[in-house]
């Protein structure tokens, strides 16, 4: 009787098993969860001193009704929000390429590292801006807010920054770890590791498109909040369509389904529209007061999702290209499969062959 193939939940157990006893891997995930706890505990300490130094919430300055007042106040929360999401979506990616072996999923965490630098960066003014405002509308009874806090916000690119070098190195040494184990599941047909290539970086694309546009619309919704009930609406519904359109494009490619791929492109260019139209809105003259508390770090998700969409869209294409080759054959392969694979590989290491007699026998 065959054995039944193993649950997904199995697989994984194995997966995260197999992180910790493979040395280049074992390293990329302690760095990574190193840098999510030390960079959340400074964001953390932040937000504490922030909110301890503010005056009782009873307090005229917090009933004046100034939109100023209330959207600085959002700024430091939002940041620590998003930082907690960044660090922690980071750790699943990692987690999930280390047990995939998808090295190019590892180097775009990597790139993504480094956009949360740049975002790191932009928050020591921004939450500069927004302690002066608010200690000139005199909501601070602490007046030493800034200065306790600036070494922590310091810290945080900085760390960011060292910790992106070292998985830069990490990441090679993972680069040369997996190309066996993709030799191993595609085969050495140089076409057919091309395909396999761009599924890989178009599947990394969806994931770190889901990243950004949720981020900027935390920010949005949260610091900025919609003009209207509509517009807030709106914005929030597209959240989890979002999750429904990305989630159709995986399942579309893997499966190689092209009506889905076709309907799915044409979303993607209503996001893109979308993400230009919002960013000409947050310098429109008559619209800029309301962004002003977090201007800079829109404007960064905001150009950094609508470059990812514009490769999203080429990737998809390119995949779009590739189906009817073979590479589905690859992909749905299931996991009792591969695992028979590697089995039967191993297990040639085990097989005594039969010693050839030292001399000649003359018969």
């Amino acid at each position: 009787m065959a054995a039944s193939a193993p649950s997904r939940m199995t697989v994984f157990r194995k997966g995260t098993i197999e992180i910790f006893k493979r040395r280049w891997p074992r390293w990329f995930f302690i760095f990574i969860l190193a840098q999510a706890i030390v960079c959340m505990v400074f964001e953390a300490y932040t937000f504490a001193l922030f909110q301890r130094g503010l005056k009782n919430p009873d307090d005229t300055a917090f009933q004046d009704n100034d939109d100023d007042v209330q959207s600085q106040l959002k700024t430091i929360p939002t940041f620590l929000g998003l930082f907690i999401l960044g660090f922690i979506y980071e750790v699943i990616l990692v987690w999930d390429a280390l047990i995939a072996k998808n090295t190019i999923q590892i180097i775009g965490v990597c790139i993504a590292n480094l956009a949360l630098l740049i975002y790191g960066a932009l928050q020591i003014s921004q939450i500069h801006d927004a302690i002066f405002t608010l200690k000139d509308k005199n909501v601070f009874w602490n007046d030493n807010v800034w200065t306790e806090t600036e070494a922590e916000l310091i810290a945080i690119p900085a760390i960011i920054g060292l910790i992106t070098l070292v998985l830069s190195f990490l990441a090679w040494k993972l680069y040369q770890e997996f190309a066996w184990d993709i030799l191993k599941q595609i085969g050495a047909d140089y076409r057919m590791k091309k395909r396999f290539l761009h599924y890989q970086i178009y599947i990394a694309l969806l994931k770190f498109d889901f990243f950004f546009f949720v981020g900027f619309t935390i920010q949005f919704l949260v610091v900025v909040g919609g003009r209207s009930k509509v517009e807030f609406g709106l914005t929030a519904a597209a959240i989890p369509v979002t999750i429904a359109i990305l989630l159709c494009a995986a399942i579309s490619t893997r499966h190689e389904w092209k009506t889905g791929m076709w309907v799915v492109g044409v979303l993607y260019l209503g996001g893109l529209t979308y993400f230009i139209y919002k960013l000409a809105r947050i310098y429109d003259q008559q619209q800029s007061q309301y962004y002003k508390p977090v201007r800079k770090s829109l404007t960064a998700f905001a150009v950094l999702t609508i470059v990812l969409i514009i490769l999203t869209i080429i990737n998809a294409l390119v995949c779009l290209f590739n189906f009817g080759h073979g590479l589905k054959q690859h992909l749905l392969k299931s996991p009792r499969q591969e695992m028979d694979k590697d089995q039967a590989s191993y297990s040639m290491h085990d097989v005594k062959q039969p010693q050839l007699p030292s001399r000649m026998t003359i018969d």
